[in-house]
């Protein structure tokens, strides 16, 4: 493919700015190149990302990625490296191509806070910018929303059943190194209390955790070498790992030579409940009264919740939370609801395929909550642009906005960003918990807890 004089390479950025602009399907970008050359592209467009439905017997999900998204769409920028290889591979044509070098996205996004509850239909995500602008961040935008949304969801199962316990996401070595880092930014925005992941640490403040595995047991020459090491490095107030060989005698043991201060066991298998409470009552009579019992081995929520009677202190759990517990993305999709025709009028449109039906229409969403602020409906206004932050009365109790602005005119709102837009999620998303109805927290099968209605 030759380039017109037009088109100009842009200069190299350094490694730490790698954009994220080919993390996508092909068919974004011949949708552009088809429409530049029908002279639709840049007709103003409505996308909006929601979820048809619930995963499988749950009472509600929980909006996490926001944070990544915006910045990621703030990277996304077609540099030498892309246009080359899209050139050389003939993606897309030369006008195109033209188009991508400029690209960077100047249109407007609302969504539902980080950390927010959501429903079937809640229009999480609502992009308007022309078609180009807005079609092109299709598949990042559900790639990042599928997954952090899973992680929290499950997350926050978690969470509601550990009666205030603090949760350790350690699932790095359960999944990709890059999901492993978005992984615990999501579930500690859901009340994860630390992570065992270093970059998610330094990337976005995390607090993190660990001390020792099996093969640390296993290298020294005794169980007693091994827990003398790890005592002389970090002090009493350590986490012995108890269970290499047999958990009564690695309890006297750790409690011989760390002392009655000892921080932490942790135990990684056995008949948790049984081995629990015996570990409990030999440390008591011990007079390690104040250690803590950390658990760990293959949890989820239901697991954590068979604990719940028992005396542990504190949980971890790898594979189920960076997996969804059972469901790996939210089922989210993006689609174009409406478009602006010869005039400044918004023409509503929508898919009708059969089960696969979505509400064609700009929208605005409210949740309605009664005297004691229990959440009693997600209620979506058709026809009306996304508003704006705050509270309005209503004769039923009170409606709060849930939507707000992300993206301005392509300027992205700085306190969802980096480690202070964490922990802004973080905080927003334990009021939102609070608001929900206790029959949310049912681990059964159930419908959503509050309806959807459309007004």
């Amino acid at each position: 493919m030759t380039l017109s004089p037009a088109f100009s390479v842009p200069a190299p950025r350094g490694p730490a700015a790698r954009t994220p602009a080919l993390r996508t399907d092909r068919y974004e970008l011949t949708m552009v190149d088809a429409a530049i050359q029908s002279g639709t592209a840049d007709r103003d467009c409505m996308f909006e990302a929601f979820a048809r439905r619930l995963p499988t017997g749950r009472r509600y999900g929980v909006v996490a990625g926001t944070g990544r998204l915006l910045e990621l769409i703030r990277q996304f920028r077609f540099e030498t490296e892309e246009l080359t290889w899209l050139a050389e591979n003939s993606v897309v044509r030369t006008p195109t191509l033209d188009y991508l070098a400029d690209y960077s996205f100047n249109g407007n996004v609302w969504g539902y806070q980080e950390g927010e509850a959501y429903f079937p239909g809640s229009p999480l995500l609502l992009v308007e910018s022309t078609f180009a602008e807005g079609v092109i961040l299709e598949t990042l935008i559900l790639s990042v929303l599928n997954y952090d949304i899973s992680v929290a969801s499950a997350a926050a199962r978690m969470v509601s059943v550990s009666l205030g316990r603090p949760i350790a996401e350690m699932g790095s070595r359960r999944t990709n190194e890059h999901s492993a880092v978005a992984a615990a930014r999501a579930a500690f925005i859901a009340g994860f209390a630390s992570t065992s992941n270093l970059e998610a640490g330094r990337q976005w403040g995390l607090p993190t955790m660990g001390t020792a595995a099996h093969s640390f047991i296993l290298l020294h020459d005794s169980e007693e070498e091994a827990f003398q090491a790890q005592v002389d490095a970090f002090g009493a107030a350590t986490t012995l790992l108890v269970d290499t060989y047999d958990v009564p005698a690695g309890i006297a043991l750790a409690v011989r030579i760390a002392g009655p201060e000892l921080g932490s066991i942790r135990i990684d298998s056995g008949d948790l409940p049984t081995v629990v409470a015996a570990a409990r009552a030999q440390l008591d009579s011990l007079g390690a009264v104040n250690t803590k019992i950390t658990v760990t081995s293959d949890l989820d929520e239901f697991a954590i919740a068979a604990l719940s009677a028992s005396p542990v202190d504190a949980f971890g759990v790898g594979t189920s939370v960076v997996t969804g517990s059972g469901e790996p993305a939210a089922g989210l999709v993006y689609k174009l609801v409406a478009h602006k025709g010869h005039g400044d009028d918004w023409i509503s449109v929508a898919k009708t395929s059969t089960a696969k039906l979505s509400i064609g229409g700009r929208k605005n969403a409210l949740r309605r909550v009664d005297a004691i602020g229990t959440a009693q409906e997600e209620i979506i206004l058709l026809g009306e642009g996304p508003g704006t932050e705050g509270q309005h009365d209503s004769r039923s109790g009170l409606e709060r906005a849930l939507l707000v602005p992300l993206i301005i005119d392509g300027t992205v709102d700085a306190r969802f960003l980096g480690p202070a837009g964490t922990l802004r999620a973080r905080a927003h998303n334990a009021s939102v918990m609070q608001e929900l109805p206790i029959e949310a927290f049912r681990l059964g099968r159930g419908e959503a807890v509050i309806p959807t209605t459309y007004r």
